[in-house]
């Protein structure tokens, strides 16, 4: 049975390959218009991507493709796919094999490696209709090559609020070990809503073309978590951050002007609190087997407009307050979702991204303040949690 796009939740659109088909989170006319190799690469990985359909199989396969991007002397784990039962873990299957893509950290020279599909197996499953969500590898991209199972598959017809999220790494799932694993997932499972996941790792830089993306996609529920990117990358002052924020926002606001938004300031990060970008691996870190984060800038140094995460938490909190106006305009001071005391209990494992037990305490966090009670979300979604 081959695999058909019309089963795929969380992608913009497939690309029909010589093994079969490659999601992709952002359109043909983003990756033409810009082909950054970062971008590129991180919205080939189908984060927050699932199949999702229902049947009365008792066995389940699904053929894959991998390519990741490895790096010597770096201790990386390898994707998982995470198979949901009726929304409980039924398995979790490290992939092998795939293509590797060999980046030296020290040089920048690559090499390929060409290798097989990965077949992932479910048997044993007991007789009944049961609905079945196959969630992609959040940290390698892949191609869906085949899908067998032996009863019929039929898409899943459940209707759930489609919540749109747009961040960084850490949104992306950067040290998070599974892909249902990652925070948006964990917040959209806990309130019973589909999840639309744009956190592009290295690429939250308030891009109008994201902006665009967002506005013509249907969302019933929005978030949009800006700062450590724009910090990480040095690429903008004071002055063309808050009207960039400004743009970003009307852009969306032009495709959905009613529906919850909420704006996020950036976690806790030690290293760019008081210290401007921009970030770099910390080269005594190669070879050690777990690559560190570090800031290049001065501390304190904020002179000319030059961005912290302190300064920028500071500007996106002054910069909602003058849009007041917009009634379901919210505002998250991330640091609530991770904190000074959070970075002392589950610290950030390479300075940077947090590790698996934060991404659930981001994402526990997070549906109870959009989900729950007054939350923004709460009247559109409420939680089933």
């Amino acid at each position: 049975m081959p695999v058909l796009s019309e089963l795929l939740r969380g992608a913009a659109e497939t690309e029909v390959t010589a093994r079969g088909l490659r999601p992709h989170r952002l359109p043909a006319w983003v990756r033409d218009q810009f082909p950054d190799g970062q971008l590129l690469s991180m919205q080939s990985q189908p984060s927050g991507v699932r199949l999702v359909f229902t049947t009365t199989a008792t066995r389940i396969e699904l053929v894959t493709h991998p390519t990741r991007i490895a790096y010597p002397g770096v201790q990386r784990p390898r994707g998982r796919v995470d198979v949901r039962i009726d929304g409980e873990l039924a398995l979790r299957d490290e992939l092998a094999g795939g293509d590797t893509i060999e980046v030296d950290l020290a040089t920048g020279a690559t090499a390929f490696h060409a290798g097989p599909s990965h077949t992932t197996t479910v048997a044993g499953l007991p007789a009944g209709r049961r609905r079945v969500e196959i969630w992609l590898p959040h940290n390698e991209s892949i191609e869906l090559v085949d899908l067998r199972a032996d009863a019929p598959i039929e898409p899943d017809t459940t209707v759930r609020p489609l919540w749109v999220h747009h961040g960084s790494s850490i949104s992306h799932g950067s040290n998070a070990t599974a892909p249902s694993e990652i925070w948006p997932a964990v917040a959209a499972r806990r309130a019973g809503v589909e999840l639309r996941n744009l956190g592009l790792g290295g690429s939250a830089l308030v891009d109008a073309f994201l902006a665009r993306v967002i506005r013509d996609s249907p969302a019933d529920l929005i978030s949009v978590k800006l700062g450590i990117n724009v910090v990480n990358l040095d690429g903008m002052r004071v002055r063309t951050f808050v009207p960039a924020v400004h743009g970003f926002l009307d852009t969306i606001r032009d495709g959905h002007p009613g529906v919850p938004l909420v704006l996020i300031s950036p976690l806790f990060c030690g290293i760019h609190e008081d210290t401007p970008g921009p970030g770099a691996i910390d080269p005594a870190s190669i070879g050690s087997g777990q690559v560190r984060f570090l800031a290049t800038g001065t501390p304190g140094d904020t002179a000319g407009g030059r961005l912290t995460l302190q300064v920028i938490r500071r500007e996106l909190r002054s910069l909602a307050d003058r849009r007041a106006a917009d009634k379901n305009l919210h505002f998250l001071e991330g640091t609530s979702l991770y904190g000074p005391d959070d970075a002392a209990d589950l610290p950030l494992p390479d300075g940077l991204h947090p590790g698996p037990e934060a991404h659930q305490r981001i994402g526990a966090r997070f549906a109870d303040y959009a989900f729950t009670g007054a939350g923004p979300f709460a009247a559109v979604a409420p939680t089933s949690a």
